[in-house]
């Protein structure tokens, strides 16, 4: 299993906004990008979820941007899960441009498991929590 997932991305022209650099509602997608492949890679594919009647939604996202991602970078998003509790699980990012390794942006998602029936919380089972390595900070 991989403990923190490396996920690549190239910034493309339709990503960049008036200011003339990535606009930040696109960091939020390579986000959400990087945690479903994340978990694809570990078995749990939105099939796999949707077979066990249950999903993941977002509680809160938290953002930090410290540096602009321009057109044609080449950037990484770096995930992972930092805590797994009974209805809700924390997992940390970090966007990075391949070619110098600048942390362009640190962020959070805090993540709840839901019962698609009911649109209830639901314990998160064992089989999805095992299929997570939790990582610090």
């Amino acid at each position: 299993m991989a403990d923190v997932y490396r996920h690549p991305h190239v910034v493309g022209a339709d990503e960049i906004d008036l200011h003339g650099h990535a606009n930040n509602l696109r960091y939020l997608h390579w986000m959400l990008a990087a945690a479903v492949s994340h978990s694809a890679a570990q078995g749990w594919s939105h099939e796999a979820y949707e077979r066990l009647g249950a999903a993941w939604f977002v509680r809160s996202h938290q953002i930090k941007y410290l540096q602009a991602a321009l057109a044609g970078d080449e950037i990484e998003v770096r995930t992972w899960v930092t805590s797994m509790k009974r209805f809700s699980s924390v997992r940390k990012y970090r966007i990075v441009r391949a070619s110098d390794q600048t942390l362009l942006a640190a962020a959070e998602t805090d993540w709840v498991f839901v019962d698609l029936a009911t649109r209830a919380l639901r314990a998160i089972p064992e089989e999805v929590a095992g299929a997570f390595v939790l990582v610090d900070g």
